[in-house]
């Protein structure tokens, strides 16, 4: 049961990352069609990373009265039907609406399905279940390019994830049982359960404050490093386009490698140190990447190497969370933590743009350094607070 279960929670993570590059993917042939700016791509995000943050925030009430199982396939089967939506949408208009269920179906995923590895799962399966998205994010591309290039057109595409991602939700379904564990809750273990914690009660708990940060700053780092790579090598390196681009995909591929690496590693070197050490070797690949010198390969293999020192530190920060804050507060606080990923993911990128639009494009690596300096000084803050929350507690 338990290995059944764990593939389950992997199979449902490939779905959470099956719709994240489509929109990428497709936006250059919907865009035209849909006689609309090519910005407005932004809006779409927008909506979408708006409904993952509301979704995340509701996470924990919605775990508690649902449970994780029913969430996560009530929540497959709400992307799924958003990308159907998607796939016989023709007007920009429809494409904002179905946005919404879009993104509120993800943001329940990720908060529901965290907590739950960091509950009762060791440090290498968080690895490894990120490294999983990293698998449905890269499996997108390549569906909708194989209808772009077959002229069958972006909506089969959509279409086409669509159906998997139904397919996968009737899989959950089915699997329900496997979730409910082997006893019943007794009136006095369902008494015990903590209550739905607000808002306010969560940002007042030791320590917060400062995750929030970070994972804010480690979204910061991630997704302006994978939206603006390319362009900062061919606009400041002079480096041909298509090698911008192939290397700038290295940088995901090494976030994705980096996680399956880790899940071997994890559980003997501790969250802590994972985190301590991949934001040293990321450190490292920005320094590469903003050095003036002539060797373009040195720029080049330093995105990859950013892509290795971010690939532990979300997974770690997030199974560090019931260690950190206590596992009754582990729900509310992974999905307030969730609120502010896709905070950072939504706003910082765009910030960017205006800053090399304004400024310079070459400001790039500065740019990752401050996230990075800020994600480090935050988690080390995070990691005293802990400590201290634990030492008042001792006898």
């Amino acid at each position: 049961m338990y290995a059944l279960l764990l593939a389950l929670i992997y199979l449902a993570f490939i779905s959470l990352g099956l719709p994240d590059s489509l929109l990428g993917a497709a936006w250059p042939v919907m865009q035209p069609q849909m006689g609309v700016p090519l910005s407005y791509a932004g809006i779409v995000f927008m909506i979408i990373s708006g409904g993952t943050i509301i979704s995340s925030l509701l996470s924990d009430r919605l775990t508690k009265k649902l449970g994780v199982g029913l969430v996560t396939a009530v929540s497959v089967l709400l992307t799924a039907a958003a990308l159907f939506g998607f796939s016989v949408s023709n007007s920009f208009r429809m494409l904002c609406v179905w946005a919404i269920p879009y993104g509120l179906g993800a943001g329940a995923i990720d908060a529901a399905l965290n907590n739950y590895v960091a509950l009762h799962y060791a440090s290498r399966h968080m690895n490894w279940l990120h490294c999983f998205w990293g698998v449905g994010a890269a499996i997108s591309p390549y569906i909708m390019g194989y209808s772009l290039t077959r002229n069958l057109g972006w909506n089969n595409g959509y279409r086409t994830v669509s159906v998997i991602q139904m397919a996968l939700s009737a899989i959950l379904f089915i699997s329900l049982p496997l979730w409910k564990g082997r006893k019943k809750i007794s009136p006095e273990e369902r008494a015990a359960i903590p209550p739905v914690l607000k808002l306010p009660q969560i940002l007042r708990i030791k320590g917060v404050k400062y995750v929030l940060v970070a994972f804010f700053g480690y979204c910061a780092l991630e997704m302006t490093a994978f939206f603006w790579a390319s362009s900062y090598l061919v606009l400041h390196r002079g480096i041909a386009p298509e090698t911008a681009a192939k290397y700038a995909s290295f940088f995901f591929i090494g976030i994705t490698a980096g996680r399956f690496l880790c899940g071997f590693i994890s559980d003997r070197i501790g969250d802590r140190n994972m985190i301590r050490a991949g934001l040293g070797i990321a450190l490292l690949g920005i320094a590469a990447v903003f050095l003036p010198v002539e060797a373009d390969w040195l720029c080049l293999n330093g995105l990859i190497v950013i892509g290795l020192g971010c690939a532990p530190v979300y997974p770690a920060i997030i199974h560090a969370t019931p260690a950190n804050f206590g596992e009754e507060n582990a729900q509310a606080v992974i999905g307030v933590q969730m609120a502010s990923a896709y905070t950072g993911s939504a706003f910082m990128p765009p910030l960017f743009g205006l800053i090399a639009n304004h400024v310079s494009i070459g400001l790039l690596p500065v740019y990752l350094t401050v996230f990075a300096a800020l994600l480090l000084f935050m988690t080390e803050w995070l990691n005293r607070a802990a400590v201290s929350a634990k030492s008042t507690h001792l006898p």
